[in-house]
């Protein structure tokens, strides 16, 4: 068992939500959905919560109700490293579908859920000893919504569009 889940809050979608998420993740799954007894506060045989997977990595999604001080934020995101522009290009459509697409590989979801769909190369590029193409890598991005691999290449070489 992992030692930290991240658990999200919505009000009735967790299993609308956590049923999205595993058909976008490869080696997904839904694992195990509780429902509310007696006690409430929900009506009884509502569900109350979904624990599944996604691409190895546990979440738990609860049916908590509406509670402004429980809204998704921006400052919570969920960062997707991508090895191909055909994986960025997947995701970046497959969870942007009825949300928001925002820059620099950001987008919200249709619950409001944010992620960073990003190629693993940039980390590199970002990262490299010479300044200049590192700050031109950075100018890139910057200009992006959904980050763009060959893009991203060229200004690190240096080329213009």
């Amino acid at each position: 068992m992992q030692k930290i889940t991240p658990f999200l809050w919505f009000d009735r979608e967790a299993e609308q939500a956590a049923a999205f998420y595993t058909s976008v993740f490869e080696r997904s799954k839904i694992v195990d959905v509780m429902h509310y007894g007696e006690a409430g506060p929900r009506e009884k045989g509502s569900v109350m919560s979904v624990t599944f997977e996604l691409d190895g990595q546990t979440f738990i999604a609860l049916n908590g109700g509406p509670n402004p001080q429980m809204a998704f934020s921006p400052a919570i995101s969920f960062f997707i490293h991508c090895r191909t522009q055909a994986e960025v290009d997947a995701l970046w459509d497959k969870l942007g579908e009825g949300g928001e697409r925002l820059q620099c590989g950001w987008l919200r979801d249709r619950f409001g859920v944010t992620w960073q769909v990003v190629p693993t190369v940039l980390g590199e590029m970002l990262r490299d000893q010479d300044r200049e193409r590192s700050a031109r890598v950075m100018h890139a991005m910057m200009q992006m919504c959904k980050l763009d691999i060959a893009q991203l290449q060229r200004a690190y070489d240096g080329e213009t569009a």
